[in-house]
C-alpha cells in the first residue's frame, strides 16, 4: 500500500511536471538573450545629448559592477546565492502557498536566478503554474551557466523604477555617475530598489527609501561585510540624490529631428531597443549658446512690448497650489534659465515662485520694467509666471534669486551650419520645447520678406549686373493680373539713381521689383530652386519681396552658398550610426550642389557684406569686428522677422515671430528682433578664429557685355 502511495505521489508530481515544463521558454533563449538598450547620441566631441529607449538600460559587464554593490544586493535580496542551485524549496513553498491565501505578495521568497527567470520569461501572475514553470526556469539557467553570468544578466534587467533598468542605468539616473563610483550608502539604495521600485521610490517617498536604503545597511552588517562604524556612517548619509533632467533637454529640437531620420533608416524597434550609437554634427557649446541667444532675445523683445499681464492662475482655474506642476520644470535651475513658476506669496517689494521644489524670489528690481511700483498690484497668489533664474540668494543654493519675464507666445528659431561641411552644429525650434514640439525651424514655412532679396539680385548678377550697376528708386506702378501694384520702401522715401549695392545693403524695395519684373519672376525661382528652396514659389511679383513661405532650414542651407563660392552643402544632422559592437550601418556622404557660378557668388558676397556694415540694415553687426555677410528681412505688418547671416566658416538663421502670424509689433524689423539673436550665438562662434577671411582672389573678367541689363533697361532714358 505505501508503495502504491509512493507510486502515485511521483506519478503525479511528474505529470505535473510535463504539464508545466512543456511551454517553457528554451533556455538556448537566454545564450542568445540581448536586453534592449539605450540608443545613445553624441555630439562632434563626444559628448551625450541624447538617447532614446523604451527601457532605459546600459548594459555592462560583471566586472563593471563594483563589489559593494554586488554585495549589497546579495545580503538583501539573496544570502545564499553563491551556494545554492537556483531555488530555496522552503522559501518557495512558503511563498506559494501566501500567494494563494493572501492579498499581498510573498516577500523573499525569490533567489536572484529565479527573479532573473520571471523577469526574462514570465508575466507577473502569482499562480501555482507560473511559480512552478520559474522554478523549472530557475533550475535550468543555473545548470547552464556560471554565478557570474547569472548576476551580470540579472544586473542589467532588473527595474528600478522611472523607466531605468538596470544598475548602471539607475547609478546613471539617480547619481549621474557610473556605477562603478557608487559609494556604499548609492550602493545600498540601488539594492534596496529591486524589491518595490514605485513602494520605495526616493523621489516619490524618500522617507521610505531611506528606511529600506538602512535595511539594506543593517543586512550587510550581519553578514560581517561592514563594521559597525561604516555602517553607522553610511546610515547617518542622506539619500544624496542628483538627478540630472534627460540630455534630450539641450537640443531637443534636433534630437526630435534626428530620431525621425533614425526612424525611417533603421525602423522605431532597432531605434528603440537596439543600443545604436549615433554621432551626429551638433556641437553641445555652440548649442547652449543658441539657447541661451534665443530666450535672451525673446526676453528682450517682451520687455520692448511691455508687460500683457493676462496671466493663468490655478486658484482660478478650479486646481491648487500643491497639485500644481508645470511641464518644464524637469528643467536645471541655473543662472541664465528661463522657466515658469507658480506664484506662492505676494509681498509690496517681493514675491516668492515655485519651481518645482524650489522656491525662487522676486525684488522690485525684477519686475521695475513692468512700470509696476508694487508687486501686489498685478500678481496674484496662484498666477503661472515665466521667470528668469540670476543666482543663488544663499550659500547653499537653497533660495534663488530671479527677474520677471514674459511668455505672451512669441516664438523664435535658430539654424546654424558649418559652411565647409554641411553639418548642423546648432538648432532651436522655439521657445519651450515642453510645451510645444513643433519645430519652426524645419516644419515651418514664413513668409521671408527682404531676405528672399537675396536670389532676386542673384539672378541679377548672372545676367551681367555688377554691384555698381545704377537703378533708380522711384515711385513706380507695375500692371498686374489682379491690377496696379503700386509698392512702397519701408521708410516711405525714395533715394533716386543709386547703386545696386547701396539699394541691396537698404533693402530698397522697389529696386528689387524692378529687377525680378525685367529678369521675369520664372527666372527669379529658376534661381531660388538652384540655391535649394523646395517650397512653394508662386510665380507672382511680390515673390521678390519674400511674399512666398520658406523654411528656416532652406534659408540657411541656401545662403550658406554665398561664403562657399556658390556651393551649397546639404545641411545634414547625421555623422555616423554604429551597432551595440561598433560596427558601422550608415555614415553621411556630402550632397554638394552649385547654386550660382563663382563670379556672381562673390559679387554678391560684396553686397551681403555691405548689409552688415555702417549704412546697411544690419549696422550692428559690425559691432563683431569681423567678416560678416548677411540679409535682413521683415513681412508685412511685422509678422516675421528673419536675419540670415555668415562668417566665413558658419551660416545661421534667425526667424521671430507668432505661430498664429499676429504682428510682433511696430517696427519689429528683423533688425531689431532677429539680429540680436544672431550677433550674440556668433559672437561665441566666431571666437577663436580672428583670422579668417572671405575669398578674394580676382574675379575672372566677363569676356563681352551683355547688350542690355534689367537695371540698365530700368533707367530713365535721356531726352
Amino acid at each position: 500500500m505505501v508503495l502504491a502511495l509512493l507510486a502515485a505521489l511521483f506519478g503525479a508530481l511528474g505529470g505535473l511536471v510535463l504539464i508545466y515544463s512543456v511551454d517553457l521558454p528554451q533556455i538556448d533563449d537566454l545564450e542568445r538573450y540581448r536586453p534592449s538598450a539605450i540608443t545613445e547620441l553624441y555630439d562632434i566631441h563626444g559628448a551625450i545629448i541624447g538617447s532614446f529607449a523604451l527601457e532605459r538600460r546600459v548594459v555592462v559587464g560583471y566586472d563593471d559592477i563594483p563589489p559593494i554593490l554586488r554585495y549589497a544586493v546579495l545580503s538583501i535580496e539573496d544570502k545564499n546565492f553563491e551556494r545554492h542551485w537556483g531555488v530555496n524549496l522552503f522559501r518557495v513553498a512558503g511563498a506559494a502557498y501566501r500567494d494563494l491565501t493572501r492579498d499581498s505578495r510573498a516577500q523573499g521568497a525569490s533567489t536572484l536566478t529565479m527573479q532573473l527567470a520571471r523577469n526574462l520569461f514570465l508575466s507577473p501572475d502569482r499562480t501555482f503554474r507560473r511559480k512552478l514553470q520559474e522554478v523549472f526556469l530557475s533550475i535550468q539557467i543555473e545548470r547552464n551557466f556560471t554565478k557570474e553570468q547569472i548576476f551580470t544578466l540579472y544586473a542589467n534587467q532588473i527595474y528600478l523604477g522611472q523607466g531605468v533598468y538596470g544598475f548602471e542605468a539607475g547609478s546613471e539616473y539617480y547619481f549621474s555617475k557610473r556605477a562603478r563610483d557608487l559609494t556604499l550608502p548609492e550602493a545600498a539604495l540601488l539594492a534596496a530598489l529591486p524589491r518595490g521600485p514605485s513602494r520605495y521610490s526616493p523621489i516619490t517617498y524618500p522617507e521610505r527609501a531611506l528606511h529600506r536604503r538602512n535595511r539594506v545597511l543593517n543586512a550587510m552588517l550581519e553578514d560581517g561585510i561592514l563594521t559597525q562604524q561604516q555602517a553607522e556612517a553610511a546610515k547617518a548619509a542622506p539619500l544624496g540624490l542628483r538627478i540630472e533632467p534627460p540630455p534630450n533637454t539641450v537640443a531637443p529640437w534636433f534630437v526630435e529631428e534626428v530620431r525621425r531620420e533614425l526612424d525611417k533608416r533603421f525602423g522605431a524597434e532597432m531605434v528603440h531597443r537596439g543600443g545604436l550609437r549615433v554621432y551626429t554634427t551638433l556641437d553641445l557649446g555652440l548649442q547652449q549658446v543658441a539657447n541661451q541667444s534665443t530666450l535672451d532675445g525673446l526676453a528682450a523683445y517682451e520687455r520692448r512690448q511691455g508687460w500683457k499681464g493676462q496671466l493663468l492662475n490655478v486658484i482660478a482655474g478650479g486646481s491648487s497650489l500643491n497639485a500644481f506642476r508645470h511641464p518644464d520644470w524637469s528643467l536645471p535651475l541655473a543662472p541664465g534659465t528661463y522657466i515658469h513658476g507658480l506664484v506662492t506669496e505676494v509681498l509690496p517689494y517681493e514675491v516668492t515662485v515655485r519651481v518645482g521644489q524650489r522656491n525662487v524670489l522676486i525684488d522690485s528690481d525684477g519686475w521695475a520694467w513692468t512700470k509696476h511700483a508694487t508687486a501686489t498690484n498685478f500678481l496674484h497668489v496662484g498666477d503661472i509666471v515665466y521667470v528668469k533664474i540670476t543666482q543663488p540668494t544663499d550659500a547653499n543654493g537653497t533660495l534663488l534669486h530671479a527677474t520677471l519675464e514674459q511668455d505672451s507666445g512669441a516664438q523664435a528659431a535658430l539654424l546654424a551650419v558649418d559652411n565647409a561641411s554641411g553639418e548642423v552644429l546648432a538648432m532651436v525650434g522655439g521657445r519651450d520645447f515642453n510645451l510645444s514640439q513643433y519645430d519652426r525651424a524645419t516644419q515651418a514655412e514664413r513668409q521671408t520678406g527682404s531676405s528672399f532679396k537675396a536670389y532676386v539680385y542673384t539672378a541679377a548678377m548672372e545676367a551681367g549686373e555688377m554691384p555698381e550697376s545704377k537703378i533708380l528708386d522711384a515711385p513706380i506702378t507695375f500692371s498686374t493680373p489682379s491690377g496696379p501694384y503700386v509698392p512702397h520702401d519701408y521708410d516711405n522715401r525714395y533715394l533716386g539713381n543709386i547703386s545696386l549695392l547701396r539699394a541691396f545693403a537698404d533693402s530698397r524695395n522697389v529696386p528689387a521689383l524692378k529687377l525680378a519684373n525685367q529678369l521675369g519672376i520664372e527666372k527669379v525661382i529658376a534661381t531660388a530652386r538652384r540655391f535649394g528652396v523646395t517650397s512653394s514659389l508662386p510665380p507672382y511679383l511680390p515673390l521678390a519681396l519674400g511674399s512666398a513661405g520658406v523654411s528656416l532650414y532652406e534659408q540657411v542651407a541656401a545662403y550658406s552658398s554665398f561664403p562657399n563660392d556658390g556651393i551649397r552643402l546639404t545641411p545634414y544632422f547625421i555623422r555616423r550610426v554604429t551597432n551595440a559592437d561598433g560596427e558601422t550601418l550608415y555614415r553621411a556622404a556630402t550632397e554638394v550642389h552649385l547654386s550660382t557660378d563663382q563670379k556672381s557668388a562673390r559679387e554678391m558676397m560684396q553686397m551681403l557684406e555691405a548689409v552688415t556694415q555702417p549704412g546697411g540694415t544690419a549696422a550692428a553687426a559690425s559691432q563683431l569686428h569681423h567678416p560678416l555677410g548677411g540679409k535682413t528681412g521683415t513681412t508685412n505688418d511685422f509678422t516675421d522677422a528673419w536675419f540670415l547671416g555668415f562668417s566665413p566658416s558658419y551660416t545661421c538663421g534667425v526667424w521671430v515671430g507668432y505661430d498664429n502670424r499676429q504682428s510682433l509689433g511696430n517696427k519689429e524689423t528683423g533688425a531689431r528682433a532677429a539680429l540680436p539673436i544672431w550677433m550674440q550665438f556668433m559672437r561665441a562662434a566666431i571666437t577663436g578664429q580672428p583670422q579668417e577671411n572671405f575669398p578674394s582672389e580676382s574675379l575672372p573678367q566677363a569676356s563681352s557685355a551683355p547688350a542690355a541689363s534689367p537695371a540698365q533697361a530700368a533707367q530713365p532714358q535721356p531726352q
